[in-house]
């Protein structure tokens, strides 16, 4: 639901018109702007869904006019806390959530931060104190980018918007470039901009006359917490069931339709599963990419006609060819304002498109399933450390090496690679390699000189590795990894793509597997109930027997994405080409051209299986194209 832009310092209303304008497509129902003497501006673009009508319209101020709210995001709970303001004496004039929030403030200030469950970024003008509040969502669903320079203080939903209101900040971070090559997504609160940060998941900014007052967390993951008792495995079922189904029913608070993501996975067919409980006809969408696939990847299309017709929902597919993803990349990168190499974000925009023409607003996602309960492979791989861990340390090592030649080509191989991949790391770098796409010495040999010293200014892996500082000592390994799934991969990954993806197209989705309840409740389950041997996700697929069929519950794991590899030697050719010419390559200064053109051969070889690596280099020079210079 929309997207907002704003400032506090000297900046120029024309500037915040012209952010504004650049994220219509997130609001294209309705817009506003609110200026003040005390140098503060707000721009807000309008997906309408919950109070259709003008009382629901943003910039929204208190009745005195002293405190203004634009929001992004929906509140879940709204409806609980609206009857608890009142009770309190508070009065409404409309029915959304954004006024909710504003009540809320008045009554309870920047505590009211953690009374919400929902998904939002926010930016609130107190007038009583010449301050801003500025916060984003517990999980970090919705985004909020941000600079502070020495004229004030910008923020907005997304780079592109961003970047209007502070022209002069186009230096570019090689530390995050470094990160973003390494394992396709930057953790963490950097962008390709030096200047230019995320804020991150459950944290708030107060701004003051133009300068960050003060900035911190107002959310922790329950990892953190205090250590609540753990459930057993009765218990892990039946409240997989009562948690998931209440988070799902719970978001389908929309005054327009709501529809779904249906790929036939667990995940979105345990979603659609609940949602049909209270909305029988819930349209689903799906996709049916043309062409063969990469090795080891399942057609995901029959699986979720066989959920759409157990459980009678009607079911939307939109076809698209390898030629026309190919011709969208660019077009891609410039919605994900960061150069994400993952062709998965084009099936969100696709089948976004699908539902807006079919005059769906609302689209619930099965993202976060894997991330709470563990159903990513590198989570198989963590559970069969446990026979090998213990051999010598030059043993590991020599795995690793031997590995490494394998036949990159073949994806058992290549998967066999990537198991003993960093055998010999010690610690949370151990973890954290688990995420990375290629080794360090490849990776640092593709660079310039001069890049090659800028990027290492700091450990690749740093965030993730202070973040493991700070867990209880007795979390045990899947559930440090969660905790990285959730922290990292989800925000700066999966959540940012699904959301540029589907607001491009004007859908909001929603993440029902991200309920706070749900996410409090997954924490306390235990290890071996998540992921039992192979199995992985084990306690939700057993939450699920009832609910949908076993081939669909136990079917083989795929990615939401591409035949990738297939494409570098194919249908990507010519762009490659492109963007990885030599004049190109040397103008812009990263890469080492000569470098980089003998990892294609490479990789055309099977040597090593660099195809993501390759899209990561072509995706941060089409950003840089796109928000930088040609």
């Amino acid at each position: 639901m929309c997207g907002l832009a704003g400032f506090s310092g000297t900046f120029t209303e024309q500037s915040l018109r012209e952010a504004g304008s650049l994220i219509e497509h997130r609001g294209p129902d309705d817009s506003g702007i609110y200026l003040n003497d005390f140098g503060i501006g707000l721009a807000f673009r309008r997906l309408s869904i919950i109070d259709l009508s003008a009382l629901g319209a943003q910039p929204m101020s208190s009745a005195d006019g002293t405190v203004v709210i634009v929001f992004n995001g929906e509140i879940y709970n709204f409806r609980e806390l609206r009857s608890e303001l009142e009770g309190r004496g508070a009065t409404f004039r409309g029915h959304s959530d954004t006024e909710v929030l504003l009540q809320l403030y008045l009554a309870e200030g920047e505590a009211m931060l953690s009374r919400l469950n929902g998904i939002f970024a926010l930016a609130l003008w107190d007038g009583r104190s010449q301050s801003m509040l500025v916060a984003r969502d517990a999980l970090g669903v919705k985004p909020l980018y941000y600079a502070a320079t020495n004229h004030g203080v910008a923020f907005a939903s997304e780079i592109k918007a961003l970047v209007r209101l502070v022209p002069e900040l186009r230096e570019l971070d090689p530390v995050a470039l470094h990160r973003y090559l390494t394992f396709l997504w930057c953790p963490g609160e950097g962008t390709p901009l030096r200047a230019v940060r995320k804020l991150l998941p459950g944290e708030a900014l107060r701004i003051r006359g133009g300068a960050i007052e003060r900035r911190w967390s107002w959310y922790q993951l329950p990892y953190f917490r205090p250590a609540s008792p753990d459930v057993g495995e009765q218990e892990a079922v039946s409240g997989t069931v009562s948690h998931l189904r209440r988070a799902v029913h719970r978001q389908l608070v929309a005054d327009v339709p709501v529809g779904a993501f249906l790929s036939g996975g667990l995940d979105s067919s345990a979603v659609v599963a609940f949602a049909r409980e209270q909305a029988p006809d819930i349209r689903c969408f799906t996709i049916k990419n043309v062409g063969e696939q990469d090795h080891g990847f399942t057609d995901d299309l029959p699986y979720g006609r066989r959920v759409a017709k157990h459980l009678g929902v009607p079911l939307e597919v939109v076809t698209v060819d390898a030629s026309a993803m190919v011709d969208d990349l660019a077009q891609m990168i410039w919605q994900l304002d960061e150069p994400l190499a993952d062709p998965a974000p084009l099936n969100v925009l696709y089948i976004s498109q699908l539902a807006r023409r079919h005059g769906i607003k609302v689209l619930l996602s099965g993202a976060g399933g894997d991330d709470l309960f563990s159903g990513y492979r590198r989570h198989v791989a963590l559970h069969y450390e446990r026979y090998w861990r213990w051999l010598p340390h030059s043993v590991r090592a020599g795995m690793d090496r031997m590995t490494g030649r394998l036949d990159q080509r073949n994806a058992v191989l290549r998967r066999v690679g990537k198991l003993f991949g960093g055998a010999g790391i010690e610690g949370g770098a151990r973890l954290t390699n688990y995420f990375r796409w290629i080794r360090e010495p490849e990776l640092q040999a593709l660079y310039s000189p001069e890049f090659r010293g800028a990027s290492s200014a700091e450990a690749v892996d740093q965030p993730m590795l202070s973040f493991l500082e700070g867990l209880p000592a007795a979390t045990g390994d899947l559930d440090r990894m969660l905790a990285l799934e959730q922290r990292f991969f989800l925000a700066d990954h999966n959540l940012t793509y699904t959301d540029k993806m589907s607001m491009a197209a004007g859908v909001e989705a929603r993440v029902p597997f991200l309920d706070l309840q749900l996410v409090d409740f997954a924490a306390r389950i235990p290890e071996g109930l998540k992921q039992r041997g192979r199995v992985g996700k084990w306690v939700l697929k057993k939450a699920m027997e009832p609910f949908l069929p076993a081939d669909v519950i136990y079917r083989p794991k795929t990615g939401f994405g591409a035949p990738l590899r297939r494409w570098m030697r194919g249908a990507l050719r010519p762009l490659l080409a492109d963007m990885l010419s030599t004049e190109s390559l040397t103008r812009r200064g990263i890469f080492d051209a000569a470098a980089v053109h003998r990892l294609i051969d490479r990789n055309e070889r099977g040597e090593i299986d660099a195809a993501y690596t390759l899209l990561s280099v072509m995706s941060i020079e089409i950003w840089c194209r796109k928000f930088i210079a040609a």
